[in-house]
């Protein structure tokens, strides 16, 4: 079972958001995506500096298997990025939650976090997400 901690907002595409202050964000992959990508191979960050909208590409992580992009999970200025995932984009893996982040986000608009999923409504994305993968295998 992917952890999920309860400090953490989620979007649909698998990227969890932490509110540092209430104009900035911290975000990154969560555990059940970077489960589902296995081994983490690379790691494309977004620029310092980059303005991103609600939803715009961010960035790209890829496996040994497949690549997937990273969206902004909300409107603002990319303000830093993990360069340790350059090096190291197996960090990812090893610590989704800590040392694997992914960019900082000075936001635009609070009121966006309204729409990212609670960590009980991630889990029941995920739940649903493997039974209808389990579904495709019947």
């Amino acid at each position: 079972m992917s952890q999920i901690p309860e400090e953490l907002r989620f979007t649909q595409n698998h990227e969890w958001v932490r509110v540092d202050d209430d104009q900035l964000v911290t975000v990154g992959i969560s555990d059940h995506a970077q489960q589902e990508l296995g081994d983490l191979v690379f790691v494309e960050l977004p620029e310092v500096g980059a303005q991103l909208d609600l939803g715009e590409d961010a960035g790209v992580v890829e496996s040994v298997k497949t690549a997937s992009d990273i969206f902004a999970p909300m409107s603002g200025k990319v303000v830093a990025v993990n360069e340790l995932l350059e090096e190291a984009p197996e960090t990812l893996n090893g610590d989704p939650y800590g040392d694997g982040w992914i960019f900082q986000l000075r936001i635009n608009d609070s009121e966006e976090l309204t729409a990212l999923l609670s960590p009980a409504e991630y889990a029941d994305l995920i739940i649903d997400d493997d039974d209808e993968a389990e579904d495709d295998v019947d």
